[in-house]
């Protein structure tokens, strides 16, 4: 039971709280290097575990390195109700960029190296990541999903997801494999998965949204901000509980490098949103 908003939701055997924590913005500016303030980043993850959310997004792409070994600084050895997901795919350059990194011996790579940096024997969860930085493209997923299922095979990994993903690249992993998650872009100004959420839904796949208050370009609408005021609320939390109220299969993993942030999200996200708020803000994205 949790206390946090949202309840629960269950990935395959892990139960986590549908209020998480994504942890990229641990790392140094642009997602490289080391923090400003180790210590206060150690301080937020801890504040994590303390507010019992169990379900921390991470990647070895972030740092590189950095936020891995961070989590495993301030966490553990780890509760045994806390899960880890991180993903694989991606690498980074030395200009900051995302490029792909998808053959079968980078995969393997990237899995052993997660599980070295946050020093486990197994990954709960780990994500394949799609297309690039400005979104999905289309193609087959096969080689690079088999590969994982292969790990999978050998105890390396629990369970499977994929990240930034068509429809199309869904429905082919799930003729593969089964997966317990799909992380793509979504939030009130960016609605293209409305469809494909609702169909994970019925399936019980949850649906985790990356860059749920706009990302680096935070969102900024006029009926955003006039259901906020009205409500006596910041426009993030109109975002996060419009998005937990979305729909039941929807995880939030929110980022901060604030604890203090961290907490006004936890409450913004509990916010009780009228069927009047609810209609004004869904026609934002439509």
């Amino acid at each position: 039971m949790t206390n946090l908003p949202g309840g629960t939701w269950t990935m395959g055997d892990l139960t986590v709280t549908r209020f998480g924590y994504g942890a990229m913005q641990l790392a140094g500016p642009w997602v490289m290097g080391p923090p400003a303030d180790h210590d206060g980043a150690l301080a937020v993850l801890r504040a994590v575990v303390d507010l019992g959310i169990t379900h921390i997004d991470t990647a070895d792409a972030y740092g590189p390195e950095i936020t891995n070994r961070l989590i495993r600084e301030a966490l553990a050895p780890y509760p045994d109700e806390l899960h880890i997901v991180t993903k694989v795919g991606a690498n980074r350059d030395a200009q900051g960029g995302w490029p792909p990194a998808r053959e079968p011996h980078a995969l393997r790579e990237a899995v052993h190296a997660n599980l070295r940096n946050l020093g486990l024997d197994v990954l709960d969860l780990v994500n394949l990541r799609l297309g690039n930085a400005e979104g999905p493209v289309p193609g087959s997923l096969a080689p690079a999903f088999e590969t994982l299922v292969e790990l999978q095979q050998q105890g390396l990994i629990r369970h499977l997801g994929v990240s930034n993903a068509t429809s199309e690249q869904v429905a082919e992993a799930q003729a593969i494999a089964p997966i317990v998650c799909v992380q793509n872009q979504y939030n009130l100004a960016h609605r293209e998965d409305d469809a494909l959420i609702d169909a994970l839904a019925g399936q019980g796949v949850a649906y985790v949204p990356f860059f749920p208050l706009g990302g680096f370009t935070p969102l900024q609408s006029d009926a955003l901000s006039a259901v906020a005021t009205r409500l006596g609320a910041t426009p993030k939390a109109v975002a996060l509980a419009w998005l937990l109220q979305r729909s039941p299969n929807l995880l939030l993993i929110p980022g901060t490098s604030s604890a203090g942030h961290l907490r006004e999200n936890v409450a913004g996200a509990a916010l009780e949103l009228a069927a009047e708020d609810l209609a004004q803000l869904d026609a934002i994205g439509r």
